[in-house]
C-alpha cells in the first residue's frame, strides 16, 4: 500500500435524523496498542500483539520500526514483531512527525542503542503538547539531549541507561507518555529505577503488565510511585491488546444523539472509566450489562450537565469532544472543564457551524441547547475532533460534508462502516490531494 501520507483524503457525507440500532464490536485500544509497539522494541524474543487496531497509526509505527532495526509486521488484528540484527538510531522525520508516541519510541530505541536522533512528535495539535518530561527521564537515565531545529538528539554517556528517579508529575496532572518513557529506560537497566507521580492510566498499566509478563520485576506503590527493577533478557510471547474504551464511548454517544439503542459486544460495563460512566448517567445515557457486553440508551434524551475532565479513572480528554457534540442537544446550559489539556476546542468552531451555542473560554466549554442542527460542510483537525462532528451530524437535519478523515482513519480501522451497520446514512467518498 502506499505510504499514509500519500494516500487520497476522504470525505464523508452524513445525513441525520436516523436513529441507531444493532450490535457492535469495539476495536483494539489505539492509545494502548501504541505504547505497546513502542515497547516491542525492547524484547529479545519474537513478540505477537493480538487485537491491534488496523488503524494508519499502527502502519506508521510498523515502519519506524523496521527502520530502527525491530522487524515488524502488521496485519488484520495483529503486530508481530522479532529483534532486529542491527540498530539505526534515527527515528525519520517523515514517520515520526506523524505520530504521538515518537518520544515513547525513540526512549526504547535510546535503550537498545546508546543513542537516538529523533523528530519532535506530531499527531494530534489541538493545543502545545511538550515532551519536557521525557526529555528529563532521559536526562534521568544519563543521557545528553540536544534539541535543536525541530529535532532530538539524545546520547547516553555510559552507553546505557543507569538506575535513575524521575516525577512525572506536571501541573495537569500525571504525563501518561512520559511515564511509558521511563518505564522503557529502567526496563533494561540493572538497579532499581524510581517513577515517582506516575500516570496510571490503562495505556501505562497495560505497558507495566506487558513488561511484567516478560521479565521486568515492576513494583507500584499506589499512585505515588512505581520502582522497576531491569533485566538483561525480555522475553516475548502473545499478549492481547484489550478493546479501545474512547471507540466504545464515541459508539455510546452516537446511539445517545440519535435515539437509539445499541449493544457494545464484549465491552463490559467496567471498561469505562468511573468519571466517564458518571458524566453518562448525569448527561441521561443508561449503561446496562447485557450479553456479555454492554448496552447504551438515552431513553429521555440527553441532559445539561457540568463535568470535567481528569487522570484516569476520572472523565477522560479524549471523550470530550464526542460528549460536548451531545451536549448540544441537552435543554439548559452545560459546562466541560478541560483539566487535562491547556484548552482542547477545535471541535467548537465546526459545531458553531452547523448551528451549536457553543463557545471555549480557555479550558472551559459552555454548551447551550437543545439547538437544531442544520447540515454544513466542515473539517476536523484532529481525531477526537472530526470524531465529535460525525456524531453531531448524525443528529444534524440535512446532509453534511465533513473533511479531515484523515485524522478518523489515524484512530478508528472501522467506525464509519460500524455506524453504517447501525443504520447510519452516510457515504464516504475520495478526493484526490
Amino acid at each position: 500500500m502506499p505510504h499514509v501520507w500519500q494516500c487520497h483524503e476522504h470525505v464523508v457525507r452524513v445525513t441525520g435524523g436516523r436513529p441507531l440500532t444493532g450490535s457492535v464490536t469495539v476495536q483494539g485500544s489505539k492509545n494502548i496498542a501504541l505504547h505497546l509497539y513502542a515497547a516491542a522494541q525492547l524484547a529479545d524474543e519474537p513478540l505477537t500483539l493480538t487485537g491491534t487496531p488496523e488503524i494508519l497509526d499502527t502502519v506508521v509505527c510498523t515502519e519506524i520500526l523496521n527502520r530502527t532495526g525491530t522487524v515488524a509486521k502488521a496485519s488484520t488484528d495483529r503486530f508481530e514483531t522479532m529483534p532486529g540484527v542491527g540498530w539505526h538510531h534515527a527515528i525519520p522525520d517523515d514517520l515520526g512527525r506523524r505520530v504521538r508516541t515518537t518520544a515513547v519510541m525513540a526512549a526504547a530505541l535510546l535503550t537498545r542503542t546508546g543513542e537516538v536522533t529523533f523528530p519532535l512528535p506530531g499527531g494530534d495539535a489541538f493545543c502545545p503538547r511538550y515532551i519536557d518530561r521525557h526529555l528529563a527521564a532521559m536526562e534521568a537515565a544519563g543521557a545528553t539531549v540536544d534539541v535543536n531545529g525541530g529535532r532530538v538528539r539524545a546520547r547516553l554517556d555510559r552507553g546505557k541507561p543507569a538506575p535513575f528517579t524521575i516525577d512525572t508529575g506536571t501541573r495537569w496532572g500525571p504525563s501518561l507518555g512520559a511515564t511509558v518513557t521511563a518505564m522503557l529506560l529502567a526496563a533494561r537497566v540493572h538497579g532499581t529505577s524510581t517513577i515517582f507521580r506516575p500516570s496510571i492510566e490503562p495505556e501505562v498499566t497495560t505497558t507495566a503488565e506487558l513488561l511484567a509478563r516478560s521479565g521486568v520485576d515492576v513494583e507500584w506503590e499506589g499512585t505515588t510511585a512505581l520502582r522497576i527493577n531491569g533485566s538483561d533478557r525480555i522475553a516475548g510471547g502473545t499478549f492481547a491488546v484489550p478493546p479501545d474504551r474512547m471507540e466504545a464511548a464515541t459508539l455510546a454517544l452516537a446511539a445517545a444523539i440519535s435515539g437509539g439503542h445499541v449493544h457494545l459486544a464484549g465491552f463490559p460495563v467496567s471498561g469505562f472509566p468511573d468519571g466517564l460512566l458518571a458524566a453518562f448517567a448525569d448527561a441521561g445515557l443508561e449503561l446496562v450489562p447485557a450479553a456479555e457486553g454492554t448496552m447504551v440508551r438515552c431513553p429521555g434524551g440527553p441532559r445539561a450537565t457540568l463535568a470535567a475532565t481528569g487522570p484516569h479513572p476520572d472523565f477522560p480528554t479524549d471523550a470530550q469532544p464526542q460528549f460536548t457534540a451531545l451536549l448540544t442537544q441537552a435543554p439548559g446550559t452545560s459546562r466541560i472543564q478541560e483539566r487535562v489539556f491547556p484548552s482542547r476546542a477545535t471541535h467548537t468552531g465546526p459545531l458553531r457551524a452547523l448551528g451549536a451555542i457553543v463557545n471555549a473560554t480557555g479550558p472551559a466549554i459552555t454548551v447551550r441547547g437543545p439547538t437544531r442542527l442544520i447540515a454544513a460542510d466542515i473539517v476536523g483537525k484532529d481525531i477526537r475532533a472530526a470524531t465529535a462532528l460525525v456524531i453531531a451530524a448524525l443528529a444534524a437535519e440535512g446532509t453534511s460534508t465533513i473533511r479531515g478523515m484523515y485524522h478518523l482513519r489515524r484512530g478508528y480501522a472501522g467506525l464509519l462502516p460500524k455506524l453504517a451497520a447501525l443504520g447510519a446514512r452516510l457515504t464516504i467518498d475520495e478526493e484526490t490531494p
